[in-house]
């Protein structure tokens, strides 16, 4: 497993995650198994979050043994403060933890979303009040919009920023690289979602795996060139499928990351052409 700085905070990630989603609906012994396994790859960031059914009920006892070595982050999806605050204490206790390496305001998608969560009594209030407390290390969001995550960067001190940096994503829609940019710029860590999805669903389509709700790369040899195309970039780790035959064919095929090529990237401009990215930009 390859390792990389997260931020200048001292911790060195593994390049892929363990995505919490992995275990949502598992039994004891698989969700054990799970992470056993992660453990034995060389991963040591998890990230889980209370939106993800009963991921965090599973998660917490499998990760207790493996605790002190590992990186946890989590997420709120509420904007409120006092809210957000339960939230925070109630995933504390079902992660049998007491403080998160990262929280994050989870999935900022609008400006009322943005407005609430960083307004007095908002959740971020309420999560660098946590970090005082020491409930909390550092502090980060997700986000679906690349003019909200500039935003936001520009009214926090952020740790890091979670979000797409999907190949279909980033060349139908051309989103993800202003993130990037504005990140790496302001010195605020980047972390990947959606590495190994393909492109998006219509609403009426068929999922192919239950727990991505986007079509999902199957192919080991195109997941290989995609995941290595986002671990191409200047990020601190990717979050995996949640599906837990992909998520395992993506922890071994990022083992062996090499940088892409301009060749190898331009057969993944051509796999993306005409198909529905995972966002869009607001004002494309």
């Amino acid at each position: 497993m390859q390792y990389r700085d997260y931020g200048n905070t001292g911790h060195k990630l593994s390049i892929v995650a363990f995505a919490g989603i992995v275990v949502k609906d598992e039994t004891t012994e698989d969700s054990n198994r799970y992470v056993s396994w992660a453990i034995d790859q060389g991963i040591n960031y998890f990230d889980v979050a209370p939106g993800y059914g009963n991921a965090q009920k599973m998660l917490g006892p499998a990760l207790e043994p493996y605790r002190n070595n590992a990186f946890l982050a989590c997420k709120t999806k509420f904007r409120v403060g006092l809210e957000a605050r339960a939230d925070l204490e109630n995933s504390l206790k079902l992660l049998r933890t007491d403080h998160f390496d990262l929280y994050q305001m989870h999935a900022i998608t609008t400006e009322e979303d943005l407005k609430v969560a960083t307004g007095p009594d908002g959740a971020l209030e309420m999560i660098s009040k946590a970090r005082n407390d020491g409930l909390v290390r550092h502090v980060g969001f997700s986000v679906h919009s690349a003019e909200l995550a500039i935003e936001l960067m520009g009214m926090f001190d952020f740790d890091s920023v979670l979000f797409p940096v999907n190949f279909t994503t980033w060349f139908e829609a051309r989103f993800g690289s202003q993130i990037m940019n504005e990140a790496e710029r302001r010195g605020v860590a980047r972390m990947a979602l959606k590495g190994a999805a393909h492109h998006n669903l219509r609403e009426d389509a068929h999922r192919p795996r239950e727990k991505c709700w986007y079509a999902p790369i199957e192919d080991r040899e195109l997941m290989k060139l995609a995941l290595r195309w986002t671990l191409s970039h200047p990020i601190t780790a990717a979050i995996p499928p949640g599906d837990p035959e992909l998520w395992k064919m993506a922890v071994e095929v990022a083992k062996d990351f090499t940088p892409i090529t301009p060749h190898e990237e331009q057969i993944l401009r051509q796999e993306a052409l005409g198909r529905m990215p995972l966002f869009e930009l607001a004002h494309a």
